[in-house]
């Protein structure tokens, strides 16, 4: 499994704007000079998380986006799998995968079975508040405690 650039750039456009001001909208151009990523690429996912409902747009002079819930409220998870789809290392693991004949008799199976577990076990249970408290103490140098 290799996450895209689409998806490890929607965590950092999220995870700006969960550190930013709570209530301040910031704009794309903004995020983009921050990041280092292009406006448009920017823009083609804040459309995807606007859509499922994950960030609001705010119009006008100050406008930007801002985040629609409290940062403890996203996984990573659900983040990655808007952006990229199933986190699945191979298809017969994914979630509605189809009945593989050989299913009976392969032992890698059991092998993409766990680190498909493991995969879910760490991102469902990583918040984007959690991925901020890691943030500030790489910048900060100061512990903190994810909300």
């Amino acid at each position: 499994m290799k996450i895209s650039t689409k998806g490890r750039y929607a965590l950092r456009l999220m995870m700006e704007l969960a550190m930013g001001e709570e209530g301040r909208a910031i704009s794309v151009k903004e995020i983009s000079a921050r990041q280092n990523i292009s406006v448009k690429y920017l823009e083609q996912i804040i459309a995807i998380l606007a859509k499922a409902g994950y960030v609001r747009s705010v119009r006008g002079p100050q406008g930007g986006y801002s985040l629609k819930r409290a940062p403890g409220e996203y996984t990573v998870g659900e983040i990655l799998r808007l952006t990229e789809g199933s986190l699945a290392p191979v298809s017969c693991v994914e979630e509605d995968a189809n009945y593989c004949e050989r299913e009976k008799y392969c032992a890698t199976v059991e092998l993409w079975r766990r680190v498909n577990q493991a995969v879910n076990e760490v991102v469902d249970h990583t918040t984007l508040a959690d991925l901020v408290c890691i943030q500030k103490e790489k910048n900060d140098g100061a512990a903190c405690a994810a909300d």
